[in-house]
């Protein structure tokens, strides 16, 4: 009985080591509270981007006139606008808009920055040289400053408003893959990899594009907020979104003079802003803790 007991506990022990860094990241992950909340808020405003045309009660684009700059009642449970149009309605559909923007300017700018930064990282001398003195040129600008550039140069609107935030994010995800690519090129499994004649193409797709993932995730659940904000600033600009779309930027610049008159109408618009930028931080903070072990007590 003993023996057979050993070799259970041995059993457990090897399938707990099988389990990888990946499970016991989410165990690391489930015990922060705070990374819960925000996976929660997150959640709740992608179900609410993918179900909000489906649920609102009304139209985005419904006017009248007679119920303009209404209070939240019953009815409408948010106000409504200047033109009569639902709040609540505009806010459902503009989670779309945000989360859209925020998803595809990050994955457009994780994808070129991940890409430059690792063949600056890997093959270093005059590529990486051209590389990095472009990501310093890019990062000697503000991000929004540079963005409005970009879109006044593009044009206004959401798309163009889109690509401007993919520009303005690449050198942040450039330069941390590059990092890391850095250390890893001198690990001795790629000397090795090297060694025995593997092609640098494989080396970087079998081994340093897989090592580099972690910081690019961490990095891109916190660029995500920071997109949906530039996207905000950009449509309270008048360089984003363009009427009638309810983009939660243009629903503030649209508010702002009948702030003393009817706040609701630019409250529950910066709420929504403010509720989905909280949930991505922190659920990025829960991954960085998670996956980045000198985080880690």
């Amino acid at each position: 009985m003993s023996e057979i007991a050993s070799k259970s506990n041995v059993t457990m022990v090897q399938q707990d080591k099988v389990a990888g860094p990946w499970k016991e990241a989410w165990r690391s992950f489930r015990k922060s509270k705070s990374a819960l909340i925000g996976t929660a808020i997150v959640i709740f405003f992608v179900l609410l981007a993918i179900l909000g045309p489906f649920i609102a009660p009304q139209g985005i684009n419904d006017q009248n006139l007679s119920q303009r700059l209404l209070a939240p009642s019953a009815e409408h449970w948010f106000g409504t606008d200047d033109l009569g149009r639902d709040i609540f309605s505009r806010i459902l559909h503009g989670a779309r808009i945000s989360l859209t923007v925020g998803f595809f300017a990050v994955i457009i700018s994780a994808t070129v920055g991940s890409f430059l930064g690792i063949i600056a990282g890997y093959y270093g001398r005059w590529v990486d040289t051209i590389i990095s003195r472009l990501f310093d040129i890019m990062l000697a600008f503000p991000s929004i400053l540079l963005a409005i550039a970009v879109v006044s140069i593009l044009g206004p609107s959401l798309r163009n408003a889109l690509i401007a935030i993919a520009i303005i994010n690449v050198p942040n995800f450039g330069r941390l893959i590059r990092s890391r690519v850095l250390s890893i090129k001198e690990e001795e499994y790629i000397h090795a990899a090297k060694a025995i004649g593997m092609k640098n193409s494989r080396i970087l797709w079998r081994h340093i594009l897989p090592n580099s993932m972690t910081p690019v995730i961490v990095q891109g659940t916190l660029a995500i907020a920071t997109a949906i904000i530039e996207a905000a600033a950009l449509g309270f600009l008048g360089l984003g979104a363009e009427a009638p779309q309810p983009e939660w930027g243009k629903m503030l610049a649209d508010a702002r003079i009948f702030l003393l008159n009817a706040p609701w109408a630019m409250v529950f618009p910066g709420l929504a802003i403010m509720l989905t930028v909280i949930g991505f931080n922190l659920m990025g903070d829960g991954l960085r803790d998670a996956l980045d072990p000198k985080m880690k007590n």
